[in-house]
This record gives C-alpha cells, structure tokens and sequence, in this order.
C-alpha cells in the first residue's frame, strides 16, 4: 500500500505524516496555552510545563487519534476536519495519564527510552538538593501530572468542539472510555496481587486496560461524531475489539522478547514486574514442575539479571506459551480482516483502517 503525505484525497491512509502532524500540532497549540496558565502560577512550574511537553511531543505512535478519526471518515465524516483532528488529539493525553500512573504503579525506571517522569522529578529533587523524599516527591509529582493530563483531556476535547446533538452523544462514550480505563489499571494492580494466574482475569484487564481505549472507543468516539447509527458502531466493535486484544498480546510478547532499543524499556521489564499476562498464565499452565519452580523463583524478581530472563523465556517457548500466543494474534487478526470485509465502508477507509491494524500488532516498539 503506498502511503500518501496528502492528508485530504483518494488515497489518504491511516499512518499519514500529516495525520501525526495534524495531531502534533494540536497538542502543541493546546500545551501552549497550559503553559502559560501554569507559569503564571509561578517560574517554579517550568519543569512540570517541560515535562508534559517532552512527555506529550516526543515520541508515540499517535494511534487512538488514528483509529478516532477514521472513525469519524468512516462514519461519513469529512477528510481533514480540523476539529475533529483537535478532538481526537486530546485521547493523547487519556493515554499519557495512563502511562504515567502506570509507570508508577509498576515501578518502571524508562518510558520511551528516557526516565519516567516519577524518576524524573526523583533526579530533579536530588538535583536541587531538596528536602525529604526524592522518590516521595517523584511519586507525588506523577500523580499530580497524570491527573492533570486527564483533566486536559476533557478540556482539549471541549474546546475543540460545539455542544452538538452528536457531540453530546459522543461525550457519554468519551466519559465512559474514562472509566473504562481507570478500571482496567485497578483490575490490573489487582492483578499483581493474587497468587495465581488466570488466563480468563488476564484477558479481562486487556479488554478494559487496552483495547478498549485504544481501538473500540476512539473509533466508536470518531464514528459519533459523525453522527453514526448503532448499526455502524456495532460493526466497529466487531473488529476492533478482536484488534485491541491483538495489540496487548503483541505488546506482552514485546515485554519480555522485545529489543529494549526499540521499546524504550529494559528487556524482560514485565519478568521483573511479576505481570499477570496471558503469555506467562499459558506458560504456567502447562509448565512442568522443574518449570513452575523457576516461573515461582524468577517472576517478580526487580533484580532479575539477564541470565533470569533468558532462564524465563526458554520455558515460555519450551511450554509453547509463545506459539499459542502469536497464533492468538494471527486468529484475531484473521476476525479483525473478516470483520473489516464485511464492514460497510468505503475502500479508503477499509484500506485505512487494515494499514492501523498491521501497525497494531506487527511492531517492534
């Protein structure tokens, strides 16, 4: 498929540079206002404003906006509406507050190869030679910046738009998908706490934590915008919810045989992390003693070394956990592509929207 730098035309798709500028843009514009209602404040705020900038501008792949506005193409909505682009944009920072929570909740050092900003704001606090904490203030400081970007959020996303019959609606469902995924990170924490693994608990965090956030709402939210029937949204829901699970399968798989040059993350981070994920539920349900015993010994270890994880990864492939969990990809991709046949959209938007879900789940980051 060629990819055009046109954002408006025939042969527009969905991983556009001008899609990604479009969204860029909007962020930056909205930052900057933020910016300056924060400084006005006080000079001290400058590295909060530094921060969210690095944090919401540097790096991403920009999808829930994608898969927001081929919604909203979709639904008959049309080409390049910079509104709806604005809108969309403002899901970037839904996510960023989920990033930045969880890389508290998992004690996570790096996020996109740089600090996460809970060690961020730790090095800033040993920088200046503060007083108590370092990673008391760091904690602090995240949370209150993931909180902000959720208020944002919303914000972003009324600003851009006028209280419309179709904006209403689409509101509830932006408000739902809040709640969704605050859920999803409760579930998940949870999670981390029980002392087994469940194949059927790990796939109910990955519907809620992930893809629903990630594929169903922001092309659900897209296609009410555009004033959509339930007849469409249904159709959505069909293949995007089989493509939201495929892409945290493939994102746990990253997390443990991922290149950490290209995730951004130390190797074998969701080993240290103890993460509940159907990859490790598969390789414990059929792991042998010997097996279990080293699964029980290794996961959860913050100082497992590399010779643990390779340790660990030789028994999710010797139990066949990573075969069944890539040929659990390629079934949902396989309903993803049936669903999207069916689907009633036009040839742009089908093209579009199978170019989003190869992006989804054939990366390396």
């Amino acid at each position: 498929m060629t990819v055009s730098t046109a954002l408006v035309g025939p042969t527009d798709t969905a991983q556009s540079e001008d899609l990604r500028t479009m969204v860029g843009s909007a962020l930056r514009h909205f930052l900057d206002t933020r910016a300056e209602d924060l400084l006005s404040i006080g000079p001290v705020l400058e590295p909060v404003v530094a921060a969210l900038r690095d944090f919401l501008l540097n790096g991403g792949k920009r999808l829930r906006p994608a898969f927001c506005y081929w919604g909203w193409r979709g639904a008959g909505g049309m080409p390049g509406d910079t509104a709806v682009i604005g809108a969309a944009a403002s899901l970037e920072l839904l996510h960023a507050c989920g990033l930045i929570h969880d890389d508290i909740i998992d004690a996570s050092d790096t996020r996109r190869g740089q600090p996460a900003v809970h060690r961020r704001f730790a090095q800033l606090h040993h920088r200046d030679h503060l007083r108590g904490s370092a990673d008391g203030f760091g904690t602090a400081a995240a949370i209150l910046l993931g909180d902000m970007c959720m208020t944002w959020c919303d914000q972003m996303f009324d600003e851009n738009l006028p209280p419309t019959a179709n904006v209403r609606a689409a509101k509830k469902l932006f408000h739902l998908m809040h709640t969704e995924v605050l859920a999803g990170q409760y579930l998940d924490a949870l999670e981390q706490s029980l002392d087994t693994v469940s194949l059927s608990r790990a796939m109910t965090v990955i519907r809620y934590k992930t893809a629903c956030y990630t594929v169903v709402r922001p092309l659900q939210l897209g296609a009410l915008l555009a004033g959509a029937d339930d007849e469409l949204l249904a159709s959505y829901s069909r293949f995007a919810m089989p493509l939201g699970e495929a892409f945290q399968l493939r994102d746990d798989v990253l997390g443990v045989f991922g290149d950490s040059s290209a995730t951004g993350k130390p190797t074998g981070d969701d080993l240290r992390e103890g993460k509940h994920t159907v990859l490790l539920a598969l390789a414990r349900d059929r792991a042998t003693g010997p097996q279990r015993g080293e699964l029980d010994r290794l996961v959860g270890e913050p100082a497992l070394t590399e010779d643990g994880v390779d340790i660990l990864r030789s028994i999710i492939i010797d139990t066949g956990a990573l075969r069944d969990v890539e040929a659990q990809i390629d079934a949902r991709m396989s309903l993803v592509r049936g669903a999207l046949s069916d689907a009633p959209l036009t040839e742009e938007v089908r093209e579009a929207l199978t170019e989003l879900a190869i992006a989804s789940t054939k990366r390396s980051a």
